[in-house]
C-alpha cells in the first residue's frame, strides 16, 4: 500500500499493529489497510469487539476521575495507544490544569499522534518506550521532568499486559515500577481474558493477533489480581471492567462478555 504522508519511514505498513487496530475499533483514522483487515478479522471472530474497546476505554476514564477525586495530580500512562478523545490529560487538566501526564508506547504513530495533539501542552508529554524496560521509562528524563515521585502517581497500564509474556515476567515488571511510587499512589491495570468466552472464540482471537506485532497472552481473574501485590485494591476489586463503578448504562449488555479485567489498587 502507499505510505500515508503521517507515517514515519521507520514503521512497517504490512503488518497489522495492536495499537493501530485499537484505534480503528474505536473509531479512529489513523490506521492502515492492514490494520483494518486484521481488525474486522478480530469483529468475526468477536463481534463485540468495538463495544469491548469502548468499554475499557470507559474504565480508563472513569479510574481517571475516581483518582482526581482522591487528589492525585500526576499521571504515568503505560501503552496508551493513538490518542482519541477523552484522553487521561483532557479529563486531569480539565478538572485540575496543574495536572501532568507523561504516555508511554512503543508504536511510533501513538507516540507521533500524541506529541502532536498536545503540541504546546507544557504538562503533558509523550515518549517512545517498552513497558518491558520499566527502568529506561522510571529514568527518562521527560518522565523525571514532569512526573515528581515523591508525590502520589497514578501508574495506568491499561490494555497492555496481555501482549506481555509471561517469559518477560509481567508481574516483576509492575513490582519494579510500583518501587518507584510514593505512598498514596494507585494502580490502573486492564488486560484480556479468555474467561467469559469460549476457547474457539479466543484462539480464534489469538490467531488474528498472530500476524500483528503484538500477540495476546491470556490470564485469568486470579493472574491479573496478583498483578496488584503490594496495592490495596479499590472496591469494588478486580471485575469485568463495566462493573468498575459504572457511572451509567454498560455498553455491553452482559458485563461477563467485555473480555477486559480490571481494577484500580492503592498503594501504602
Amino acid at each position: 500500500m502507499r505510505r500515508p504522508d503521517w507515517a514515519p519511514e521507520t514503521i512497517d505498513i504490512d503488518r497489522p499493529s495492536a495499537a493501530r487496530m485499537y484505534d480503528y475499533f474505536l473509531g479512529g483514522s489513523h490506521n492502515f489497510a492492514v490494520d483494518r483487515e486484521a481488525a474486522k478479522a478480530m469483529i468475526a471472530a468477536v463481534p463485540e469487539t468495538p463495544l469491548i474497546a469502548q468499554a475499557n476505554r470507559a474504565f480508563m476514564r472513569r479510574s481517571v476521575r475516581f483518582m482526581m477525586d482522591a487528589g492525585v495530580r500526576q499521571f504515568l500512562d503505560l501503552g496508551s495507544g493513538i490518542p482519541t478523545v477523552g484522553n487521561v490529560h483532557e479529563i486531569a487538566q480539565a478538572a485540575a490544569p496543574e495536572s501532568t501526564v507523561v504516555y508511554v508506547d512503543i508504536d511510533p504513530v501513538a507516540v507521533g499522534h500524541s506529541r502532536e495533539i498536545l503540541g504546546d501542552n507544557e504538562q503533558a508529554v509523550a515518549i517512545q518506550a517498552d513497558i518491558r524496560d520499566p527502568d529506561r521509562i522510571l529514568d527518562h528524563p521527560d518522565v523525571l521532568k514532569l512526573i515528581d515521585f515523591g508525590q502520589p502517581v497514578a501508574l495506568m497500564i491499561v490494555a497492555v499486559m496481555h501482549f506481555v509474556h509471561d517469559d518477560d515476567r509481567p508481574a516483576e515488571i509492575v513490582a519494579r515500577l510500583r518501587s518507584a511510587l510514593p505512598p498514596g499512589s494507585f494502580l490502573v491495570l486492564s488486560q484480556a481474558s479468555g474467561e467469559g468466552r469460549s476457547p474457539a472464540e479466543w484462539d480464534e482471537a489469538s490467531a488474528v493477533y498472530l500476524r500483528t506485532d503484538r500477540p495476546l497472552h491470556n490470564r485469568g481473574r486470579d493472574e491479573i489480581i496478583r498483578l496488584f501485590d503490594g496495592f490495596t485494591l479499590v472496591e469494588p476489586g478486580v471485575v469485568w471492567v463495566p462493573e468498575w463503578r459504572p457511572d451509567g448504562p454498560h455498553a455491553l449488555d452482559d458485563p461477563e462478555r467485555a473480555v477486559y479485567i480490571g481494577g484500580v489498587g492503592r498503594l501504602g
